[in-house]
């Protein structure tokens, strides 16, 4: 009974302390001090207009961190403890909140563009924007990151709607270029949110970190996603995490490993160079194909880390073969976007080929016909007219599989087409393919190429690519990717074999050759 009394009062007080909290309370202090003048003179006047103000203070009516006049830019312990008394008050006074966080899209190639000053300035001029658009009461925190959170002032009714509807309201005020030094720049936001009612503990911190899982997910879906938590959110960011440290260990104890597949000339059978290809021997399930690993290594943000390895290897592989006395004229090593975009990425590579004493026109940089047909990056523009400058060739892989047009290919450098597989397959049979490959092959004519075809599996398809006017090949009609041990075997057993090789013919002049 003395417990269920003691508990009876702690709510009493509590109902007494939120409603002292609310700014309408302050409406009594003139007529309190009135009444204190008629009973008690000009001193009880002074010693009330004195004490009222301090005592409604120290019950929380009067808040000096948020005055409720104007919203305002605070800090993250700031939010979590908006976020602590809204929680906590929520059962007595019926109002829920909530909590965005607000990440922006590709932050890194901004600053990757205009320096980490144009930065600065986009973040304050957003918070400039947040700050003036949000409600009375609400809280605008920058966070670790480069990231904001929002704290929404607590209200009776609080939807799914109408927090998705402030999300949206917080992304179109940066529908208007930010301005700095008379640049205009472009930004946009992936947010995510949770709603105090589904957080996964009643608490300030978990309801913000629920936001920050949110966010991690829109961001994966961005540009401009807004996502809610979920439970299920959760443990697939977990699961994200610890794939990551999975990746990065595979790096870090060499579990991806270099293998190399040969390219030959359809002309004189002559190697002509090798391929870098990334595979993964993991210490339980074996050999990993790279269709798996690969988008999980872009996804966790380690492609440059992953192209550092490919590099140095490939570069180290040029090395044993010409001590071997074997004549690898180049290594082609492909770059990711996330390479290409780095802004250093020519003194990087300058570093490592003079580490290894390598000449530039002994490496082959091979980029996606993806990264061709957006052709808006000027990093990527300036980093693969340096790389060409620099000597380095060129390479379009896989085309013919994606949308780059004739005028984004005469944008870049390129030295040579990579005709994709799916061209390859059965040329010496197909018809249609021999057309297709044939209009190809007269394009890069026209434009100054070489040629590559990949996946050649049949002695048959090789004939048939030399008589078409292929220029190389490779696949595994000619050798497998193999790690570097194996390969100074295969050069060996290869150049045995070249001196008793016909030759395989000339090129079809008029049309593809008679099924």
């Amino acid at each position: 009974m003395q417990y269920k009394a003691w508990l009876s009062g702690q709510s009493a007080a509590r109902r007494i302390a939120a409603h002292m909290r609310q700014p309408e309370i302050m409406v009594f202090v003139p007529a309190l001090s009135l009444v204190a003048f008629w009973l008690g003179g000009s001193q009880a006047l002074v010693i009330t207009a004195i004490a009222t103000p301090m005592f409604l203070m120290l019950a929380g009516a009067i808040d000096l961190t948020n005055t409720g006049q104007e919203p305002s830019l605070g800090q993250r312990a700031q939010i979590v403890a908006v976020l602590e008394r809204a929680m906590r008050e929520a059962p007595l006074t019926g109002r829920s909140t909530a909590c965005l966080v607000l990440q922006f899209d590709e932050m890194d190639k901004l600053v990757n563009r205009h320096g980490r000053a144009a930065q600065a300035a986009v973040l304050a001029q957003t918070a400039e924007r947040w700050v003036a658009m949000v409600r009375e009461g609400d809280v605008v925190v920058q966070i670790e990151g480069g990231g904001f959170a929002v704290a929404l002032a607590p209200v009776q009714r609080l939807d799914l709607e109408a927090v998705i509807q402030m999300a949206a309201r917080l992304q179109g005020a940066l529908a208007i270029p930010f301005s700095v030094d008379a640049a205009r720049i472009y930004a946009t936001v992936s947010v995510g949110f949770c709603l105090s009612a589904r957080a996964p503990k009643q608490s300030g911190l978990a309801l913000l970190e629920a936001a920050q899982i949110a966010a991690d997910e829109a961001a994966h879906h961005g540009p401009g996603a807004i996502r809610v938590f979920s439970a299920e959110m959760a443990r697939i960011s977990a699961d994200r995490d610890a794939q990551r440290e999975e990746l990065e260990l595979a790096l870090d104890e060499g579990q991806i490993r270099t293998y190399f597949q040969p390219q030959i000339s359809t002309d004189t059978g002559t190697i002509t160079g090798f391929e870098a290809l990334a595979r993964w021997h993991h210490p339980e399930r074996g050999l990993i194909p790279p269709s798996e690993f690969l988008p999980k290594i872009e996804a966790a943000g380690l492609s440059e880390r992953l192209g550092e390895v490919m590099l140095f290897n490939a570069l180290s592989a040029l090395t044993v073969w010409d001590k071997a006395g074997f004549n690898v004229p180049r290594v082609s090593v492909n770059f990711s976007c996330a390479e290409l975009r780095n802004p250093k990425l020519v003194d990087k590579l300058k570093w490592e080929l003079d580490r290894f004493d390598m000449q530039s026109t002994r490496l082959c940089v091979e980029i996606l016909e993806t990264v061709v047909a957006y052709t808006a990056d000027d990093v990527i523009v300036a980093n693969l007219a340096a790389l060409a400058s620099l000597g380095c060739q060129i390479d379009l892989d896989d085309f013919g599989t994606g949308h780059a047009s004739i005028t984004s290919i005469r944008r870049f450098p390129l030295r040579r087409l990579k005709i994709d597989r799916s061209f390859v397959t059965r040329v010496d049979a197909d018809r249609e393919q021999q057309k297709m490959v044939s209009a190809i092959l007269s394009m890069a004519e026209q434009l100054g190429l070489e040629t590559l075809a990949e996946g050649v599996e049949t002695p048959a398809e090789h004939s048939m690519l030399a008589q078409l006017g292929c220029n190389e090949v490779q696949g595994f009609g000619i050798g497998r990717p193999m790690p570097l041990a194996e390969s100074s075997e295969w050069i060996t057993r290869h150049i045995s074999r070249k001196t008793t090789f016909p030759r395989i013919g000339g090129r079809i002049r008029q049309g593809p050759a008679p099924l």
